[in-house]
């Protein structure tokens, strides 16, 4: 369950067990045990040799026994586990050597950026903050998904959206991919502000009223999803494949931008005809 801010300690710990208990001991150089394995995964021992560091210091951060590793010996742990640069720049998230990032997330559009959106068009656009709050949208991105003018603000949220909305559960042909590339975005942006309460109660609330979310943040998947594609099911215009770009303004740090384009002539065609209409 999620509620509060981050427990930085207890979330480490965690995190660290499972990424050690999902590699396969067959894939490391190590010297052959004896002892038959209880648990999957390489022993701690084996992830302390591989670091660099004692077996008792690797004990202790699985234990959440308040230890904070050193930027470095995050880096080690890092490259002992095998971790994706996604999953690293959380760990160091966790173990506070992110700087830079503000915990309370912009719920206002910049006024440029606002304009910005709109000089888009015909490319859908939309702007958002870490916490997926949808804050700006121009005309494309309300015919291609749906208008969040109609929304309440306090629902304006683009994980919500395709968790509860009737419209928007019906749109993404690969829901489960889109909806867990999502909750993996939203982990590292947890790790991230540690300390925003508000992301803290939205993942509570997804965790709880969403066997999906709730399934899927289990897994501590970590990823940040700045480009990509979705395939769409529009009633009016049929399947339609988008790429997405995700852009983060040098001024407004805090705001990300996210432009989508058709991704073939024929998805071309149809989000012309959608939205000329």
């Amino acid at each position: 369950m999620v509620t509060g801010a981050v427990d930085v300690t207890e979330e480490l710990a965690v995190f660290l067990r499972t990424r050690r208990e999902r590699l396969d001991p067959r894939d490391f150089d190590l010297p052959p045990r004896r002892r038959s394995r209880r648990t999957p995964g390489l022993r701690r021992e084996e992830v302390a040799e591989l670091a660099g560091v004692s077996v008792d210091y690797v004990v202790r951060l699985e234990q959440a026994r308040g230890l904070r590793p050193s930027a470095d010996v995050v880096e080690a742990l890092a490259r002992a586990l095998r971790l994706a640069p996604d999953e690293r720049a959380y760990l160091l998230g966790l173990a506070r050597h992110r700087s830079g990032a503000d915990d309370e997330a912009v719920a206002t559009a910049a006024p440029a950026l606002v304009s910005l959106v709109a000089d888009l068009s015909p490319r859908p656009a939309v702007l958002m903050n870490h916490r997926y709050d949808v804050l700006a949208w121009n005309t494309e991105m309300t015919r291609l998904f749906l208008d969040f003018g109609a929304l309440p603000p306090s629902r304006r949220n683009a994980m919500l959206v395709c968790l509860t909305h009737p419209v928007m559960r019906e749109r993404y042909v690969d829901r489960e991919r889109v909806v867990r590339e999502g909750v993996a975005h939203l982990r590292a942006a947890w790790a991230a502000h540690p300390r925003d309460r508000v992301l803290s109660g939205l993942i509570a609330e997804c965790v709880a009223g969403d066997e999906e979310f709730a399934r899927l943040w289990a897994t501590r998947e970590v990823k940040v999803n700045a480009r990509g594609h979705k395939l769409l099911r529009h009633p009016e215009a049929g399947v339609i494949a988008v790429e997405f770009e995700t852009l983060r303004p040098v001024q407004d740090p805090g705001q990300l931008l996210v432009v989508h384009r058709a991704a073939d002539d024929e998805s071309q065609v149809a989000l012309d005809r959608l939205c000329t209409r």
